[in-house]
């Protein structure tokens, strides 16, 4: 295929069965569409030797306005196909009816077709990239802020995803670390700072797995990499094997200028040890643009450091030198 698809954007959202009929044509003429029960749907489209396996919730698909699977413009300007599992709900794709998809999709060697399988997902798809991989030994996964297990004997610590506690996580294609044991190369992003997602993390272990931390991105990681506009080259690099620790960090610098980086990032520090450090975090983004949570903290900072005889940052005279090129 060389030609991007796009989908009615008029198709209203609660249309969900014009929704379908759209994929399945789109399916039809290029793959497959496929409902698995009632609360999952498989969009396959190929268009080269790479395949890029996605799992996403179906409210997201929706909220894109082309009603896709994630990245599906970006996968095929890349000439890769693409098989994109959407959830109905927040399922974590636990369903007879997923696993058995998969099984026939090993059993009939639908993966052997590719010479690069990649596994994506954030979250709840996170989980499930990992999960499923293992129908495809040998495959890369890409799994951001991924949740090991739901399972509460394993993850009693695990709060924040009750609707999950009544799914199945002891069966087929279930403790997402065993799971990833065949692959080639696991990359786990994560935010240590986020306990959940840091003991999720702390599960996945061994010579194939490669944790990369982001600090002070929360849960919401995947977001946080799209809009600072590198998530795309990051998945880029997983697919062709050439992501290590130190481009990623590289990349990463971009969080620089990204304003929910930096407003956790001051809102973390504390400000009674490290007024000083909060100042210049301060003075670095209201220099770029506006902030009032910012402005708040530059004043709240620099009335501490007045009030022990520093002065701030950006009340300092020029040094002697800058002051002789200014009269110069």
């Amino acid at each position: 295929m060389s030609t991007p698809i796009n989908l009615d954007a008029a198709l209203a959202e609660e249309d969900r069965g014009a929704w379908e009929g759209e994929l399945r044509k789109l399916g039809q003429a290029h793959g497959f569409f496929e409902q698995l029960g009632a609360d999952h749907s498989a969009l396959f489209v190929e268009s080269g030797d790479t395949l890029i396996v996605t799992f996403e919730n179906l409210d997201h698909v929706f909220e894109h306005g082309e009603r896709l699977p994630w990245g599906f413009d970006f996968v095929q300007s890349q000439g890769w196909s693409i098989l994109g599992l959407m959830a109905h709900d927040w399922t974590w794709y636990r369903d007879a009816d997923m696993h058995a998809f998969f099984d026939r999709l090993r059993d009939e060697g639908f993966f052997d077709r590719f010479r690069r399988v990649v596994f994506y997902g954030a979250s709840m798809g996170g989980y499930a990239a990992c999960a499923f991989s293992a129908a495809a030994p040998g495959a890369t996964v890409v799994a951001i802020s991924p949740q090991a297990t739901l399972d509460r004997d394993v993850a009693g610590w695990e709060k924040r995803y009750k609707k999950a506690w009544r799914r199945d996580f002891s069966n087929a294609y279930g403790y997402a670390p065993d799971m990833v044991a065949d692959a080639q190369q696991v990359y786990i992003f994560y935010d240590p700072l986020e306990a959940p997602d840091a003991m999720h993390a702390a599960l996945f272990h061994g010579p194939n797995v490669t944790k990369l931390k982001c600090r002070f991105q929360g849960h919401r990681i995947a977001s946080g990499l799209i809009n600072m506009g590198i998530l795309k080259p990051i998945i880029t690099a997983c697919v062709d094997g050439k992501l290590t620790r130190t481009r990623f960090y590289q990349m990463l610098r971009a969080r620089r200028d990204f304003q929910r980086y930096l407003r956790a990032l001051i809102q973390i520090i504390d400000i009674d040890k490290n007024p000083m450090r909060v100042a210049l975090v301060a003075e670095y983004v209201l220099a770029r643009g506006r902030g009032p949570v910012f402005r708040k903290k530059l004043r709240e900072a620099n009335a501490r450091l007045r009030k022990r005889g520093i002065l701030p940052p950006g009340e300092r005279a020029a040094s002697p030198k800058q002051q002789g090129q200014e009269k110069a």
